[in-house]
């Protein structure tokens, strides 16, 4: 095995508010990182948009300034790896330019095509039983009711802007938009093409379009990218990249990943059935299993993962981090302290708060749902204030209500996975707070090990799938790689009163869910 000492990837993470970068080691040292920020175009009817020339011109600003710093020389940069928001879509003409902006993975507006497009003979939760057989015996898993899949964005755009849809040379996903700009190639890899319902997934090794699942989802082949397996070599930077980045043409691009696997390589979290949480904009709790598997009813299934040969348990739960974002911009408006001096308060104002937040709860759906419940509709809420309820009190209960939505996905990944997880790894912002991190465990009721450097997990993650492409790491290495920080065990003294929390927590849902659809029904549903 090739140490390539003083070699590094320069890893990119392509979030929903920003781009991270970093270069990292071939051994997952992070040796210098830069985040650069870009605005959210929030529409009207679930809306959601960025503008992909806006991620490039972040990606080489960054890139420019990470170097001018000095610490890392271009010259020892071997390889470009990305990780990136996964179910978005970039269409794009001949030329590769965005015909319009990318629609993201928050973008429901193609939920009403979805669902005429599953329904079928024998409907079950929406999906026509033969439809239903198929898309999960292929693919193991099947459109989202939500419409945030790429397959309901392209309907979309297939009813609602023909032109663009007819002009539409591909339609890619993020990273692989961004894989394009770097290497002039239009390509996806076996992982980033799962979520348009179109391969067959049953050899992870042999991932191949789906004639059949191809008419089924009205997708034509000829606007689809060619694949590539996971952790490959795509080819070296084009001239035109490598000159915007300040980067050499010999540097390699590897197919990279979407966040939600790059994560799961950078959690360390990469044996079968070692389990990770994230806490970042969304959440999700997976881990690597040896077989494919799907739960249709609770969107969950295996899909191909970051690594070579292997798949990984996919959910999603649409807000976690955000919502504490969301109440500090209800909070705090013009003149307000530094975010990192609001967050800083929070946290000393909800620690003094007693476990519970003294029975205020709340419900963190503020963008709808996706695991274990599909509902586009529900929304979110504090529950049981009074008089006495304080800052404090709406901040702890925040964290504890994204918990209680962990802890409801956990009693799903269990019995999916036939066992008990003994531990779980945490990444994500929501990892940096102490807080936080003791209150999952709690609420949970499982240990948890808080990742150093949780917010660089997905770059790490790149990194380390890049070091495994170029052959300079296995993936047995990998988990002696990750340091853990510190382990949060769970305090038997609140294990009672989150247990009845938490049941009161689903009755909320089970109770208004009804309510949710009536007031949040578009007009033309």
């Amino acid at each position: 095995m090739a140490t390539a000492d003083g070699k590094s990837i320069l890893a990119i993470d392509l979030g929903t508010s920003a781009v991270k970068l970093a270069v990292i080691t071939l051994r997952g040292a992070i040796l210098a990182g830069e985040v650069e920020p870009y605005p959210l175009s929030l529409l009207p009817d679930g809306g959601a948009e960025q503008e992909p020339q806006a991620w490039w011109e972040a990606i080489v600003r960054a890139t420019r300034r990470l170097l001018e710093r000095g610490t890392v020389a271009a010259s020892d940069i071997v390889g470009v790896n990305c990780s990136a928001q996964w179910s978005g879509t970039v269409a794009v003409d001949e030329q590769g330019q965005p015909l319009r902006p990318a629609i993201l993975w928050m973008d429901s507006r193609g939920g009403r095509y979805v669902q005429r497009l599953i329904d079928g003979f024998l409907p079950i939760e929406g999906y026509g039983l033969r439809k239903a057989f198929h898309w999960l015996r292929l693919t193991g898993g099947a459109p989202s009711l939500s419409g945030k899949d790429p397959v309901g964005h392209i309907l979309f755009l297939q009813h609602e802007y023909p032109d663009i849809y007819r002009r539409t040379y591909k339609f890619l996903e993020p990273k692989d938009w961004l894989n394009l700009r770097l290497t002039g190639r239009f390509a996806a890899s076996f992982d980033s093409i799962t979520l348009h319902w179109v391969t067959d997934n049953r050899k992870v090794s042999q991932v191949r379009y789906d004639e059949r699942l191809m008419r089924q989802t009205g997708m034509p082949r000829e606007k689809l990218p060619e694949l590539l397996p996971a952790a490959s070599v795509i080819g070296p930077l084009q001239p035109e990249a490598a000159r915007e980045l300040g980067l050499g043409e010999h540097v390699q691009v590897v197919t990279g990943s979407p966040d939600i696997l790059a994560a799961a390589v950078g959690s360390g979290a990469v044996r079968d059935f070692e389990a990770h949480l994230c806490i970042g904009t969304s959440s999700w709790l997976s881990c690597h299993v040896p077989y494919k598997k799907a739960d249709p009813l609770h969107q969950m299934g295996t899909v191909p993962s970051a690594l070579p040969g292997r798949y990984l348990l996919l959910n999603e739960q649409d807000s976690a981090g955000i919502c504490l974002t969301f109440l500090k911009n209800l909070l705090f408006e013009g003149n307000a302290p530094p975010t990192q001096d609001i967050y800083a308060a929070f946290e000393r104002e909800a620690s003094r708060v007693p476990a519970g937040s003294d029975r205020v709860i709340f419900l963190p759906w503020l963008n709808g749902e996706r695991s274990p419940v599909e509902d586009r509709l529900v929304r979110g809420a504090f529950f049981n204030q009074s008089l006495q309820t304080t800052r404090g009190h709406l901040v702890r209960s925040v964290l504890e209500g994204v918990a209680y939505n962990a802890r409801w996905l956990l009693t799903y990944v269990e019995p999916f996975l036939g066992r008990k997880l003994e531990g779980i790894r945490l990444i994500g912002g929501g990892a940096r707070s102490q807080l936080w991190c003791q209150i999952l465990a709690d609420v949970l009721d499982r240990p948890i090990h808080q990742v150093d450097e949780p917010v660089l997990a997905n770059a790490r993650g790149a990194a380390l799938q890049a070091a495994v492409a170029l052959g300079h790491l296995t993936v047995e290495e990998i988990p002696q790689l990750v340091t853990i920080s510190r382990t949060y065990t769970p305090d038997a003294r609140n294990r009672g009163l989150y247990d009845e929390l938490f049941r009161e927590f689903l009755n909320l849902y089970k109770s208004n869910k009804a309510i949710f659809a009536r007031l949040n029904r578009p007009r033309s549903d």
